[in-house]
């Protein structure tokens, strides 16, 4: 009897066999392994604005303190001015608290047709694809973008696909890989989404799995659909359906999808809700690894 992954694959590659294009899950070795990180994002009410209560400095010590083998670090929070001098003090700062930087996650729009603003956000990608060399960050988490004005699904795609593969040509160069996130828009869906998959041609791309961000009957199977392509998994304490009704995320279902597909890498928290990042993030980090262990 085939196995469950093997059934899900075989699903999504029958959902594109009439576009000619084959898609494969990345390579695994058939056994999962799962390390932890946070995500910078979950602190953002602490780390944004030009006198920010905490530095990216305070929450990589904060992972440390968790027991995490990771920490990622959202571009969103770095100083206007880095340098690569900056980059390479917390790298170092990482590197001797034992800690990998598991990645970091740029906000970007490739729907927009060819001009200056185009030009400005591929642009911004490929800096951070240097900064994150510097860093030794082995994975950038990106945006497909949104459809503009007078603008088809058709062609909102083609801008997207051809700015991606452009970003990824670019990273592979860099030893740096891009994630596609889930997030709205055209990637709303698990179909959506593999669309990109099927038509990116770069071996540097692949999905940034983020657990809150399909709110459809059945949130979970489209994960169960993704996951085979996940580089990077994002893990949010909610989930919601199309009322959009938050309900505590099944870590313990999460980390069974993840198990089926193979999946080795990190698993991030991000943690979006009102309360005290700090004192959450640790109480969630400890509820992640009993899920996952």
């Amino acid at each position: 009897m085939p196995s469950r992954r093997q059934f899900l694959a075989a699903s999504v590659s029958a959902a594109f066999a009439s576009t000619g294009a084959a898609i494969e899950p990345i390579p695994r070795n058939g056994q999962p392994k799962f390390k932890f990180s946070l995500a910078a994002y979950s602190y953002r009410e602490l780390l944004k604005g030009d006198s920010p209560k905490l530095t990216l400095t305070d929450f990589i010590d904060d992972c440390a303190k968790f027991g995490l083998e990771g920490t990622e670090l959202t571009s969103y929070y770095f100083p206007k001015n880095t340098t690569p001098e900056y980059l390479r003090t917390l790298r170092r700062q990482c590197f001797r608290l034992g800690l990998d930087v598991s990645g970091t996650a740029v906000g970007n729009d490739f729907g927009h047709p060819p001009g200056e603003k185009r030009s400005t956000e591929i642009a911004n990608v490929k800096t951070w694809i240097e900064y994150a060399e510097i860093l030794g960050a082995p994975v950038i988490r990106i945006f497909a973008g949104h459809l503009k004005k007078d603008q088809t699904e058709p062609q909102a795609h083609s801008l997207m696909v051809q700015a991606i593969e452009e970003c990824c040509d670019y990273a592979g160069k860099h030893g740096v890989h891009l994630a596609l996130e889930n997030h709205g828009g055209p990637t709303d869906t698990a179909e959506g989404i593999l669309k990109f998959v099927r038509d990116v041609q770069s071996p540097w791309f692949g999905i940034n799995l983020d657990s809150g961000n399909f709110h459809s009957d059945d949130p979970y199977a489209e994960l169960e659909r993704i996951a085979p392509y996940a580089l990077n998994a994002q893990i949010k304490v909610v989930m919601s359906g199309p009322d959009k009704k938050k309900v505590p995320a099944d870590m313990k279902r999460l980390a069974r999808i993840l198990r089926e597909a193979h999946y080795r890498g990190y698993v991030v928290l991000e943690y979006e809700e009102d309360g005290n990042p700090r004192e959450e993030s640790a109480k969630y980090l400890d509820q992640l690894r009993e899920a996952f262990a």
